[in-house]
């Protein structure tokens, strides 16, 4: 589901662009705002302005909240616009968080081509969305995809790297390292020649994520398939008849570390029933529930930390994921970056 760049906090904030030429939809998104008062406004679309004159480079790196208070962005402007964004960029507070990563994404995302800032929604689960038809395109050029096959252990050699897996030992001119980070640290760890990188990757700090998905009848919705909710545990509502045709079924995503991991379970998901009841009047009690807490989802995207590069220094021996080095911070855009540079360093090799 393809849908212009917007940012709705229900009843309090609302911002889209309209189909103009980037910057221009992104100026006339600010200027036609709700929720915002014509100062705060125009101060937002003057830092726009200022960071563009920039090229959305910073002589040094520094927190976004650094940042927003040496640009004089007012409260309701942190509030409503530039903290929610973050928090969906980086997975990082805004005291936390690196804001060259941010600018990078902004820049990227805003000051291209309108179509850069659309928001896409998965209509299917991302499995089948990415790497099932991955797999089916290897199948077809004749490569081979080896499912319940993990891999024990790393073994370089001068002219191929082994795999010791559950299901033996096979041998490839180069390997890939595309894992998470804990993992990738295991199997690197071994390996004396990748000493140095292994202290990289244990040395990330990390964010969680909590998903707490809602079943209510089939009749219950949302106004939109995704908006916000400001200063409240929700912070992004996805309702999923909308998306994936999933009637009823609404998603609560919380990013970050917060005071949501202080509650127990039953008690995140009581105060997300609550929220949904006194937001959108949804007084009927879902039919089921349940909560996902990814505890180190993402790496923490903070100022200037050290990630790995994807060519290790054994140059048949490479790492790819989000939390590789790169411009972007732990999204799906950064892993596929990274995928190909280290397609690129194979292919050049």
């Amino acid at each position: 589901m393809r849908l212009p760049l917007q940012l709705t906090l229900h009843q309090q904030f609302q911002f889209k662009t309209p189909a103009l030429p980037a910057p221009l939809h992104l100026l006339a998104g600010l200027l036609f705002a709700r929720g915002l008062s014509w100062p705060s406004r125009l101060n937002a679309m003057r830092f726009i302005s200022t960071l563009r004159s920039a090229q959305f480079h910073l002589p040094h790196d520094m927190t976004v909240a650094t940042m927003l208070e040496q640009y004089k962005q007012d409260n309701d402007l942190i509030w409503k616009l530039w903290e929610p964004l973050c928090i969906a960029a980086l997975n990082t507070p805004i005291d936390k968080a690196s804001a060259q990563v941010l600018l990078n994404v902004l820049n990227d995302a805003l000051n291209q081509h309108y179509a850069d800032s659309n928001m896409l929604l998965p209509r299917t689960d991302l499995t089948t969305l990415f790497p099932q038809r991955a797999a089916t395109y290897i199948r077809r050029h004749g490569g081979k995809v080896l499912g319940s096959c993990g891999v024990e252990k790393i073994v370089p050699h001068d002219n191929h790297i082994e795999l010791v897996t559950t299901q033996g030992h096979v041998t490839f001119s180069h390997a890939i390292c595309a894992t998470q980070p804990a993992v990738a640290a295991k199997l690197l760890r071994p390996i004396s020649a990748l000493i140095k990188v292994t202290e990289q990757i244990e040395a990330l700090t990390h964010q969680p994520i909590y998903t707490v998905y809602l079943q209510y009848p089939g009749h219950v919705k949302l106004p939109d398939a995704m908006l916000g909710l400001h200063q409240r545990y929700s912070q992004w509502l996805f309702d999923k008849g909308r998306i994936s045709r999933q009637r009823g079924l609404i998603a609560a995503v919380i990013s970050a570390e917060g005071m949501h991991q202080e509650l127990s379970q039953d008690e995140l998901v009581q105060k997300i029933v609550t929220e949904l009841r006194d937001e959108f009047n949804i007084n009927e009690p879902p039919q089921w529930h349940m909560l996902i807490a990814e505890k180190r989802a993402t790496f923490s995207c903070e100022p200037d930390i050290q990630r790995p590069q994807q060519q290790t220094t054994l140059p048949r021996l490479l790492l790819a994921g989000d939390y590789t080095a790169g411009r972007y911070p732990a999204t799906l855009e950064g892993a596929v970056q990274s995928g190909l540079r280290c397609a690129a360093y194979i292919t050049q090799a």
